[in-house]
């Protein structure tokens, strides 16, 4: 796993398809439920007609913490919900990356949700490792 500043990296020994299936589930292991699904290679086909590699950026939300983010700071709904993106590189290798909340949350000065993304940059950062 490697780590940049805003996210979390893992090439898998899988196929895109069953990456999307495997990221699913160790989010839902961790308390995440996916919101939303962008199938990003079919949008730019249908919006753009243009070709790209398979890439999905999926919606991860765990509630409990999304409310208490809400509740300490209304417009933290901006940063919600946290993506993890599932993907074929240029080397045909499968990669899944999630946001780093710590990251994106820094743009809002409220330490108690700094508190909050630490918890689910660990809970995040356990899902790209089980991979």
């Amino acid at each position: 796993m490697t780590h940049t500043n805003y996210g979390f990296t893992k090439i898998v020994p899988y196929s895109f398809d069953e990456a999307v299936v495997k990221a699913t589930e160790a989010l839902k292991d961790k308390g995440f439920g996916v919101l939303t699904e962008i199938d990003v290679k079919e949008t730019m086909k249908k919006k753009l007609d243009e070709d790209m590699k398979p890439y999905r950026i999926l919606g991860a939300c765990n509630p409990g913490f999304a409310f208490k983010a809400l509740q300490s700071e209304e417009q933290a709904g901006l940063m919600l919900p946290c993506n993890v993106i599932v993907y074929v590189n240029k080397n045909d290798e499968t990669v899944v990356s999630a946001v780093d909340p710590i990251a994106s949350m820094k743009a809002i000065d409220n330490h108690e949700l700094g508190d909050i993304a630490g918890s689910v940059q660990n809970l995040l950062k356990e899902v790209i490792e089980k991979l």
